[in-house]
């Protein structure tokens, strides 16, 4: 038997070339794989909500005429002024009826007259000047809505001049008269404390 060792030659460019073949198409699957993205879903655009009427809520600025008065609607013909005068003359009967069948001794109450339309506003003007008041108590003074008052009784005074009657016009014109002279003497007392008020002037004298 010989020592010497034996050497096999093996041709290993046959292995490397299966190994290549082996490698190529999973390494370009992977690089294939790695560099392509999925693809994203494409949404629709949603459709902007339709915008339905909206509420304009900026009220219109009165109009006004040539004088600075806020024009007014048309007046009422005279059958709609007729018509509800008869519905409320006969709602007020029919209220007036129940009231005098829960009180049998309430008579027929009297139709308003002008005396007691500036009575009310005499009474009213008083009243709040400090007048009524109970003894003992303070009085209690609106002079600002005295004021308001007096100066209702002067409108009506100027707007009703010439369609009064002579009784009419004085009762007014004496009522006038003395609630000024009420008004002038608080104004008085109140921005002069310690100074006696002015006597009242007489009618017909200055």
């Amino acid at each position: 038997m010989s020592d010497t060792p034996k050497f096999e030659v093996i041709d290993r460019r046959k292995y490397k070339a299966d190994e290549e073949e082996r490698e190529t198409p999973r390494t370009e699957s992977q690089a294939t794989a790695a560099t392509a993205e999925p693809a994203k879903p494409v949404r629709a655009a949603e459709p902007e909500p339709s915008r339905g009427p909206q509420l304009v809520t900026s009220e219109p600025e009165p109009v006004e005429d040539e004088s600075g008065y806020a024009v007014m609607p048309p007046p009422p013909t005279a059958e709609e002024s007729k018509e509800q005068k008869s519905a409320y003359d006969a709602s007020a009967q029919r209220l007036e009826d129940l009231v005098r069948a829960q009180n049998p001794g309430a008579g027929v109450q009297p139709p308003v007259t002008f005396e007691q339309l500036v009575q009310q506003f005499y009474v009213s003007a008083m009243i709040q000047m400090g007048a009524g008041a109970q003894e003992g108590q303070r009085p209690r003074v609106d002079i600002l809505g005295a004021r308001q008052t007096i100066d209702l009784l002067g409108v009506l005074s100027e707007k009703t001049r010439g369609n009064l009657t002579s009784a009419e016009d004085r009762m007014l014109q004496s009522v006038l008269f003395e609630a000024r002279m009420a008004f002038l003497e608080l104004t008085n007392m109140i921005s002069m404390p310690g100074v006696p008020p002015a006597p009242p002037t007489k009618p017909g004298k200055r």
